[in-house]
């Protein structure tokens, strides 16, 4: 009787966790599509801000709508399951992706350096995408370190480049903004790493063919993008 119990609360913690995966998957299924059908219909990423309620809104979409930025979040979330304390991880490129809007908005770029700054970060965003990725192919080769420096690098990055339409708000745009993104990064990139716990990213020696695949296909789109920042 008592391993009939035990049969059955295993089983169940089983099917919890199966759909407790099933759930974040899914919901970061929908937003690579939605970010997939935003580049097709051509919506605007260039875009201006004009109140408080406007800058939320577009704070919580701009990490979803550019693919490049969001398989970017994605891929820092499953490396950082590799980890026990990974999570730090994810929260230092949340916190840098934030240091990089603020940066934007108080530095002051010589005229008509606008254009070459902008093309740059793009490049550089879609080069720690094509690293991210190729890491993903080899996750057991991480250091905690190394990664926690590329994720601050590639939110700093991220950061900048998502500020260039609210450089002209008001502080209270600003303010949500920052809220917005700030809730759209940290549900992404902690979603992606309950998905790399629950399928033992962390376990030694364990292979995993779809986390491989996930890196390849990450690597694409970033040389996709870095090709297209290049032109």
């Amino acid at each position: 009787m008592f391993k009939t119990k035990l049969s059955q609360s295993h089983t169940w913690g089983e099917l919890n966790t199966s759909k407790f995966m099933d759930r974040h998957v899914g919901a970061i299924a929908a937003l690579i599509l939605i970010s997939l059908l935003s580049s097709l219909s051509g919506t605007p990423f260039d875009h201006s801000i004009s109140n408080g309620w406007e800058a939320f809104l577009w704070g919580l979409a701009d990490p979803v709508i550019s693919l490049n930025c969001l398989v970017g979040i994605v891929a820092i979330g499953l490396l950082s399951s590799v980890f026990v304390h990974g999570a730090a991880i994810a929260g230092c490129f949340v916190f840098a992706t934030v240091l990089g809007i603020v940066i934007h908005i108080f530095q002051l770029n010589l005229p008509g350096t606008e254009i070459a700054i902008a093309e740059s970060v793009g490049a550089a965003i879609a080069i720690s995408t094509i690293i991210f990725g190729t890491m993903l192919m080899m996750p057991n080769q991480l250091n905690f370190l190394v990664l926690a420096l590329l994720g601050i690098s590639a939110g700093l990055f991220q950061g900048y480049a998502n500020a260039e339409s609210i450089v002209a708000a008001g502080i209270i745009p600003v303010v949500t903004y920052i809220l917005g993104i700030t809730l759209t990064l940290f549900a992404v990139a902690m979603s992606a790493r309950k998905i790399g716990v629950a399928m033992g990213m962390g376990e030694i020696n364990r292979i995993l063919p779809w986390i491989s695949l996930a890196g390849f296909a990450f690597c694409a789109i970033g040389i996709v993008f870095l090709s297209n920042s290049l032109i």
